[in-house]
C-alpha cells in the first residue's frame, strides 16, 4: 500500500475527460489546515516506488483551498530536465510534454473558478494518457483523501517501481517523451484515441461482435414474425377447421355439392355469371341469360354479387361447382374469423373469442342452411362490427378510449358492411337496420352526455368524415342494389310476401329447442320433434345446447359488466321473438310492424333466419364466461405450489371450445351433380329445356355456363307468370300451338331430355314425327334437339 507525505493524502489519478470537483471537506478544531500540512509537505522526490506526493492530476501541483476559500502553498515537483540522471520524472498517473501542461492549466484555471464561488472543492484532473491501471477512490476525512492501492495490470509492485526508485534514464527519456511512468505496456497517445498493447491483448478474451443480418435474414425474420403473429394464426386456424368441419366438401370439389344440388346449382350459376358478365358487358347485370325474355332476372333471388371476382376465374359447369365449393369452405372460415374479432375487439380472450367464433359458425341450425350460401356468408358482419368497434376506439370490457381511434379501421368496417350487402338482402337488410339503429343511439348517448355534463367526449374530425363517407357508401351500395329488385316488384307485384306467407315459415318456441337432420349429435334424437314442425328445414333452430350453457353462465360469471350482460341478455330474447315472425303473439309487436312499415322487409319470408343475431349474442355472452373462467384458472395456476398442475389446469380451459365444435359436427351429404348433356355445349340460344320445373331448370342454369346462352328456363324465390305460361303449353310438345307459342318469344331451340321424360306427356311424343311442323329434329348423346 502506497502511503503519501506526512499531513498530505494519497494522490491518485483521475480521468481528465470527466474531471470532478470535490467540496473541501472544513477540518475539525485541532486539526493542521490543508495550508499547514501543504507546507510541511516535501519537495524531494519518491524515495521509493509507490510513495505519492500530494499532486494534482497533472503531476505538477495539487492545489489546496482553505476554509475561507483563498488558496494555500502547494507542493511542486521540480520540473524534469532532459537528459537528467536524476528521478524528475512524473509522478504515476502524470505526463512530461506540453499538453500534459495545458491540461493542467485548465484543471487549475477550473480549481480557481471554484474557489470563488466559494465551492472549496479539491479537483483532479486526469492524465490524457489512456489509464490501464484503476484507483479505488479513498474517503475524505477531515479535508484529506485517503486512496486505495493502485492496481497495475502488470502485477502489484512490478518494476516500474524500481525504475523510479533509481531513477531509470530510459524512464526519464519515455516520461519526457510523453510516456507513463511505470507503464509496462508502452507509451500510450495522451489524447486517449490509441489503445494500449495490454488492452489489445485482454480483447482477444471478449465476446465475439454481433454480427449484422443480411437483407434476407431480415426478411426472414419478418415473416417469420408474421407468422406467429396472432391474427394470421387465427385465420391459419380458422380455414384448417372449415375444410374439416365441411368435409368432404373438397374431396370432389368439381362434382359434389352441399345439402343438395338444386339451390346450390342456382347459387353457382349466379357466381358464374357475375362474375362473366362483369367482364364482357358489364351494363347488363341485372338481365341475365335465365328467365328469356324477363327482364330484372338477375333479381329474382339473392344475386351473391359480392363473389363476383371469383366468378371471374374458369368457365363451364365444372369449374362453376368447384368455385362454389371453395367459397363454401371460406363462407366458414370468414364466419369464424369475423366472430373471433369481434368477441376479441369487445375484450374476449382468445380463448373466449374461439368459443365464440366456433359456435357462431357452427350452430346445428347453419346445418339446414348447408344449401344456402347466401345464409352461410355471414362473416362480414361480425367482421365488419369488429373493425367498426376498433377504429371507433370502443370495447364492452373497456368502453371508449379515445386514444385508440383510428379512421382507417373504419373506412375498412364501411367497406366490408357493404360487401356483406352485395351478398344478398336475406341476412344483408337485418344488418342494414342494425347499423342505422347503432349509429342512431350512438349519436343520441354522445350528445345526451354533452348536454348532462357540459363536456363532450373526443370524436374527432377525421373520424366523423369517416363515418360519413363510409356510411354513404354503405347506403349506395343498398340502394344500387335495391332498384332492380324495387322494379322486379313493379313488374310482378305478385312476388311480393304476404303475412301469410311469412306464417308458413314462422317457426314455435320447440324450433329453439330443435336440431336439425343433419346434426351428427342430436338429428336422430330429435327426429319425432321436427316431425311436428310444419317446416322443419327452415324451424329446426337450435344454437347448440352447449352454447346455451355457456350464455348462461355468462350472465352470473363473466368479464362483461352486469349491465352489458343484461344488454346481451335483452338482444337474445328479442332477436328470438322476432325470429318467430307470427308465431310471437302473431307477430304484432314484432315482425309485422317492421313487414308493414320497414322497406324491403315484406321481401324476407323466413323470419327464422333471424336466429343468426340470437347465435352471435349469445356467442359472446359465452365468451365472456370463457374468458373470465380462463383469466381465473391462470390466476390459480400461478398460485400452485409445486406448480405442475398449471399445464392441466389451463389445458382443461380448452374444454368448451372442444365441445363447441362437437355439437357441430355434421351428417350433411354431397350429392353428385347431374352431368351437363352434351347438347347444351353446342346449341344455340335462346333455347328451352324440357321437362322443366323449379328444381331441374337450376340445372339448366348451371349447364347454361357454358357459354352463357339465352334460356327460357331458371328457378328463383318466385316464378314468373311468363314461365308458367311455357311450361304449360309445352306439355303437348311437339305440336304446331307448342311451337307457333315458342317462336312468338323468339325461341330457336328446344331440347328435350330422355332420361327426364319418364312419368311425363313426352315420354309418349319424344319420338313423334315432325315434318309437318316446319322443325327438324336431332339426337345428340340423350337428349333430342328440335332446331325451330
Amino acid at each position: 500500500m502506497t502511503t503519501g507525505q506526512p499531513g498530505t493524502g494519497s494522490a491518485r489519478p483521475t480521468p481528465t475527460g470527466d474531471a470532478r470537483i470535490r467540496p473541501a471537506i472544513p477540518a475539525a478544531a485541532g486539526t493542521p489546515t490543508p495550508a499547514a500540512r501543504a507546507a510541511t509537505a516535501s519537495d524531494n522526490t519518491t524515495a521509493a516506488a509507490g510513495t505519492d506526493h500530494a499532486v494534482s492530476g497533472d503531476g505538477t501541483r495539487a492545489s489546496i483551498v482553505t476554509n475561507d476559500g483563498t488558496k494555500a502553498a502547494t507542493a511542486r515537483d521540480d520540473d524534469p530536465k532532459p537528459g537528467s540522471t536524476k528521478h524528475d520524472g512524473p509522478e504515476p498517473g502524470s505526463a512530461g510534454n506540453s499538453a500534459v501542461e495545458d491540461s493542467a492549466a485548465e484543471d487549475s484555471a477550473a480549481e480557481d473558478s471554484a474557489a470563488e464561488d466559494s465551492a472549496a472543492e479539491d479537483s483532479a484532473a486526469e492524465d490524457s494518457a489512456a489509464e490501464d491501471s484503476k484507483a479505488k477512490p479513498g474517503a475524505a476525512t477531515g479535508g484529506a483523501e485517503k486512496d486505495g492501492a493502485v492496481k497495475d495490470r502488470a502485477g502489484k509492485d512490478g518494476a516500474e517501481k524500481d525504475s523510479a526508485a533509481e531513477g531509470d534514464p530510459a524512464e526519464s527519456g519515455d516520461a519526457a517523451k510523453g510516456g507513463k511512468a511505470g507503464e509496462p505496456d508502452g507509451p500510450v497517445k495522451v489524447d486517449g484515441e490509441a489503445k494500449s498493447a495490454g488492452s489489445e491483448r485482454w480483447e482477444a478474451f471478449a465476446s465475439a461482435p454481433e454480427p449484422v443480418p443480411s437483407r434476407l435474414s431480415r426478411s426472414a425474420r419478418a415473416v417469420g414474425r408474421y407468422l406467429i403473429h396472432e391474427w394470421t394464426l387465427a385465420s391459419l386456424g380458422a380455414l384448417a377447421l372449415a375444410v374439416l368441419m365441411t368435409w368432404p366438401t373438397l374431396r370432389y370439389p368439381r362434382y359434389t355439392l352441399p345439402q343438395d344440388y338444386w339451390d346450390p346449382s342456382l347459387q353457382a350459376w349466379q357466381m358464374a355469371w357475375s362474375g362473366h358478365i362483369l367482364l364482357t358487358e358489364p351494363a347488363r347485370l341485372w338481365q341475365s341469360n335465365t328467365f328469356f325474355p324477363e327482364l330484372w332476372s338477375f333479381a329474382f333471388s339473392d344475386t351473391l354479387l359480392g363473389y363476383a371476382p371469383a366468378g371471374m376465374l374458369g368457365s363451364g359447369p365444372e369449374d362453376a361447382v368447384l368455385r362454389y365449393n371453395i367459397m363454401f369452405v371460406l363462407a366458414h372460415a370468414l364466419a369464424t374469423l369475423g366472430a373471433y374479432a369481434l368477441a376479441r375487439q369487445l375484450g374476449a380472450g382468445r380463448i373466449g373469442a374461439a368459443v365464440a367464433g366456433v359456435a357462431y359458425t357452427y350452430a346445428p341450425w347453419l346445418l339446414a342452411q348447408a344449401g344456402h350460401l347466401h345464409v352461410l356468408s355471414n362473416g362480414g358482419i361480425p367482421l365488419a362490427l369488429a373493425m367498426l368497434a376498433r377504429g371507433h376506439g370502443w370495447s364492452l370490457r373497456h368502453g371508449y378510449r379515445p386514444e385508440r381511434r383510428h379512421d382507417g379501421w373504419v373506412y375498412a368496417g364501411w367497406l366490408v358492411a357493404a360487401w356483406q350487402l352485395s351478398l344478398g338482402f336475406g341476412i344483408g337488410l337485418p344488418f342494414a337496420y342494425f347499423l342505422a339503429c347503432a349509429v342512431l343511439v350512438a349519436a343520441v348517448l354522445f350528445y345526451a352526455r354533452r348536454l348532462r355534463t357540459g363536456q363532450a367526449l373526443p370524436f374527432g374530425r377525421r373520424l366523423l368524415v369517416a363515418d360519413v363517407v363510409g356510411g354513404l357508401l354503405f347506403a349506395g351500395v343498398g340502394l344500387l342494389m335495391a332498384i332492380p329488385y324495387f322494379r322486379v316488384t313493379e313488374l310482378h307485384p305478385y312476388a311480393e310476401r304476404t303475412i301469410g306467407d311469412i306464417s308458413i315459415f314462422s317457426p314455435p318456441a320447440s324450433g329453439f329447442v330443435t336440431a336439425p337432420a343433419e346434426s351428427r349429435i342430436w338429428g336422430g334424437l330429435h327426429e319425432g320433434a321436427r316431425a311436428a314442425l310444419p317446416w322443419h328445414p327452415e324451424m329446426t333452430l337450435l344454437p347448440g345446447f352447449v352454447l346455451y350453457a355457456l350464455a348462461a353462465g355468462g350472465l352470473f360469471f363473466s368479464v362483461w359488466r352486469l349491465r352489458h350482460r343484461l344488454l346481451l341478455l335483452a338482444g337474445v330474447l328479442l332477436t328470438m321473438a322476432f325470429a318467430m315472425g307470427t308465431r310471437f303473439f302473431d307477430g304484432a309487436f314484432t315482425y309485422v310492424p317492421l313487414f308493414e312499415h320497414a322497406p324491403g322487409w315484406n321481401a324476407l319470408r323466413t323470419p327464422g333466419r333471424l336466429m343468426l343475431w340470437t347465435t352471435l349474442l349469445l356467442a359472446l355472452l359465452a365468451a365472456g364466461a370463457v374468458t373470465a373462467l380462463t383469466e381465473r384458472v391462470r390466476e390459480l395456476a400461478a398460485q400452485r405450489i409445486p406448480s405442475w398442475p398449471g399445464p392441466w389446469l389451463r389445458l382443461a380451459t380448452l374444454l368448451p371450445l372442444l365441445l363447441v365444435t362437437v355439437e357441430g359436427l355434421n351428417t350433411t351429404p354431397h350429392p353428385v351433380v347431374p352431368t351437363q348433356p352434351a347438347a347444351l355445349r353446342t346449341v344455340e340460344g335462346p333455347l328451352l329445356v324440357l321437362p322443366s320445373n323449379q328444381s331441374l331448370d337450376q340445372h339448366v342454369m348451371l349447364w347454361s355456363t357454358s357459354g352463357f346462352p339465352d334460356v327460357v328456363n331458371g328457378g328463383s324465390g318466385f316464378t314468373p307468370r311468363q314461365l308458367d305460361d311455357v311450361r304449360r303449353v309445352t306439355q303437348s310438345f311437339p305440336d304446331q300451338t307448342s311451337v307457333d307459342y315458342l317462336r312468338t318469344f323468339g325461341v330457336r331451340t328446344v331440347v328435350l331430355l330422355r332420361g327426364q321424360v319418364a312419368g311425363t306427356p313426352w315420354e309418349i311424343t319424344i319420338d313423334a314425327p315432325v315434318d309437318l311442323l316446319g322443325i327438324t329434329r336431332q339426337e345428340i348423346d340423350g337428349a333430342v334437339v328440335y332446331r325451330l
